[in-house]
């Protein structure tokens, strides 16, 4: 669309084949990943095949967005547009872990005779809260300081302290992820134990899941701001992505909370 004449304040996208392609990606991902469960053979190839493709769809779409926004697509009212997205996105974030805290509470608020009318049930050793877990809360309590600090320098026009403190967010998330994959290796239980166990796994997966998602949109953040993508008043991109990221910590409190320190400290 020509800009000259266009009249409103609001962006009518091209048509774009990213969508059906991002949807063939989560369509090869999950069928890799039923026959990769069952012992299939080719599900491990369809599994990346379809991580591949995720990937691609990634690439390509974010960057028509970032070439729209240098076309002068984004004004204020599209801004203002995305940024809702982002937050109604983030509400439908929060339902989905809502599901999986009521599971918990459901089970551990009133443990059943299956599991000894005891929480947690019998024969489930819990993880020492104040090791792996109490490390990984003051990792996210502090990446969370670090991508603020970021959003502040950006803001004020220090470019090389808020590739700082974003780098630092990054590298942060990621030894995060990789202490949560060394808890996994020495849990003394499995997702298959009980309904602790399951709760468990499916819950700080799915978190665990979302520090990776988080720490790809940051990482795509610091690339673009060291490009110098951002400016002091439009860094749409970046707001939303460190809203999501508070997001992840404010989770991670209440599954270190409830999961780890409540289960193992508090009376059934």
């Amino acid at each position: 669309m020509n800009r000259r004449y266009q009249t409103h304040p609001f962006h009518l996208v091209n048509p774009s084949y990213w969508p059906l392609l991002g949807s063939m990606s989560g369509l090869t991902f999950t069928l890799g990943m039923a026959m990769y469960m069952h012992n299939y053979v080719g599900g491990g190839a369809t599994v990346l095949a379809g991580l591949g493709l995720l990937f691609l769809t990634m690439y390509v779409w974010w960057r028509d967005v970032i070439d729209e926004s240098f076309q002068g697509h984004h004004t204020k009212t599209v801004q203002l547009g995305l940024k809702y997205g982002m937050v109604l996105f983030i509400v439908s974030e929060v339902m989905f872990f809502f599901a999986f805290f009521w599971a918990f509470f459901h089970a551990a608020l009133s443990p059943s005779i299956e599991i000894g009318a005891v929480w947690p049930p019998l024969g489930i050793e819990v993880l020492d809260p104040f090791a792996i877990p109490l490390i990984n809360t003051l990792i996210l309590l502090l990446s969370g300081v670090t991508v603020t600090t970021a959003h502040h320098a950006m803001v004020e026009g220090y470019a090389k302290e808020s590739n700082g403190a974003l780098i630092t967010t990054v590298a942060l998330a990621v030894v995060f992820t990789i202490f949560q994959g060394l808890e996994y290796e020495v849990a003394p239980f499995t997702i298959a134990d009980s309904v602790y166990g399951t709760t468990f796994f499916l819950t700080t997966g799915l978190h665990g899941f979302h520090v990776i998602i988080g720490t790809i949109l940051l990482a795509v953040c610091l690339i673009r701001q060291i490009k110098g993508h951002f400016t002091k008043t439009h860094h749409v991109g970046f707001e939303c992505s460190a809203w999501y990221w508070h997001f992840v910590d404010v989770v991670w409190l209440f599954l270190y909370v409830f999961m780890y320190c409540w289960s193992g400290y508090m009376p059934s």
